[in-house]
């Protein structure tokens, strides 16, 4: 039950994404690059195809909801920062709901710019690493904003600047490169060790958010390397 709940979630995630990005420009893929991004995200996550093509009808039709992409900041157990990405038909609702999270989780959700100037954006590609040589490949997108390139199991993990997103996948796709996921992403200026008490806290209150209808994304600055 579990493993069909993560199912559900993540496709009422991506059905948001492929919302916003429609009213954003449009239901074509092709001339549409945040559209491309999310079915491919929605394919990586096994979100059927019929989904998909629901998903954009929608999305095209008159009468469907406007979602707002809107950040939340907060501190977490022991003073965690923590800033939580949603799309919302109903801010009311997201931000009475990320409250009492907060609150019950032992954290507090902050104002605008209190922890976000601690976390870095890029942007994030995810592609198999099979029939691909590394250094030929960082050598290739380098002047396409790419940072950093890593080999993680059989994947390749691309980095580069927020501003540089939408080049570097210009570039993947140029070069018929498919990705298996690709993503805006928050990584910590510094990270901040805690106790296992402190950290099963903070791993609830995690939980929480993640499982709320509204949200999209949840970073923070938990030391996760043990």
């Amino acid at each position: 039950m579990k493993r069909w709940a993560s199912m559900a979630k993540t496709f009422t995630k991506i059905g948001r994404e492929i919302a916003i990005a429609v009213k954003e420009g449009g239901g074509a893929p092709e001339y549409n690059p945040r559209l491309r991004m999310a079915i491919q995200n929605a394919k990586s996550a096994n979100m059927p195809k019929t989904n998909v093509d629901s998903a954009i009808k929608r999305a095209l039709a008159k009468d469907s909801a406007n979602y707002d992409e809107i950040t939340y900041e907060g501190y977490g157990p022991a003073g965690i920062a923590v800033v939580v990405e949603t799309a919302t038909d109903n801010t009311n609702r997201t931000v009475a709901n990320l409250r009492l999270i907060f609150s019950k989780g032992g954290g507090n959700l902050g104002n605008s710019g209190e922890v976000d100037y601690m976390f870095s954006r890029k942007g994030q590609f995810k592609l198999k690493a099979e029939g691909l040589d590394q250094e030929e490949l960082e050598l290739e997108l380098i002047d396409h904003g790419l940072e950093d390139l890593k080999h993680e199991d059989e994947f390749f993990v691309l980095l580069c600047a927020f501003e540089d997103f939408g080049k570097l996948q210009k570039a993947l796709e140029e070069r018929n490169i498919e990705l298996d996921n690709a993503e805006l992403i928050r990584i910590p200026s510094h990270t901040k060790e805690l106790t296992d008490e402190q950290a099963e806290a903070m791993i609830k209150l995690l939980d929480k958010l993640e499982e709320d209808e509204d949200v999209i994304n949840v970073f923070h600055n938990m030391d996760m390397s043990e």
